[in-house]
């Protein structure tokens, strides 16, 4: 291969072919090889899970977007990633050997924290400091809307707080499922509250 400038209208042709399996084979070599070398600023696979398939994309710098097949469209998912991160977007499944790996054990109760880079690209503000917080509830333990407001500057910025857990990008990784109503229900969730109370049952945060 030649230059990098190449490589990337290469890789913008083989996107948008129409091609064949064999061809599409190649695609995904080629779409590797540019991961490899640089050459996309957001790579995205489907994973499946106990919550139904979720698709995961990354930036260098790590996680940007976690989100529920059931919940949104794909198409629309990778349309906002488009606008608000990059346009070079591709999927690259191979990108994601140790994600995979570590949701497949958080799943399966074998792990508690997760080692994953997070890319905080797209939260800002109160939003973000509220998820940072967020990320440090431990495994099996539950917050409130409140504390974590509290906990970001805005003790009276309870809706607030929720509005920002409710578009948390990354879920699972960013434990939003962790954080209750303070008279102790579910509150709401991104992803569903039948997936909350999943989550937090596989935590042992709550029993049946």
């Amino acid at each position: 291969m030649g230059s990098m400038r190449d490589m990337e209208k290469l890789l913008g042709r083989a996107a948008r072919a129409d091609v064949s399996e064999a061809a599409a084979g190649a695609t995904g070599a080629l779409a590797e090889r540019a991961a490899h070398e640089h050459l996309l600023d957001v790579a995205y696979t489907t994973l499946d899970s106990p919550v139904g398939p979720v698709l995961v994309a990354a930036t260098r710098r790590g996680i940007v977007k976690i989100s529920f097949g059931a919940v949104h469209d794909e198409e629309a998912v990778l349309a906002d990633l488009c606008a608000r991160v990059s346009p070079r977007v591709v999927e690259v499944p191979s990108y994601f050997d140790a994600v995979r790996n570590e949701l497949e054990e958080y799943f399966h109760g074998r792990r508690t924290r997760f080692g994953l880079p997070v890319d905080w690209s797209l939260t800002g503000g109160f939003g973000r400091r509220v998820l940072e917080r967020t990320a440090q509830i431990p495994y099996g333990e539950v917050s409130t809307y409140k504390d974590m407001a509290a906990a970001a500057g805005s003790p009276r910025g309870a809706r607030a707080a929720g509005n920002a857990l409710g578009a948390n990008p990354i879920p699972i990784v960013v434990p939003c499922h962790r954080v209750l109503h303070s008279g102790g229900g579910l509150g709401g969730y991104g992803g569903g509250l039948d997936r909350k109370e999943f989550l937090l049952k596989l935590e042992g945060a709550i029993r049946d």
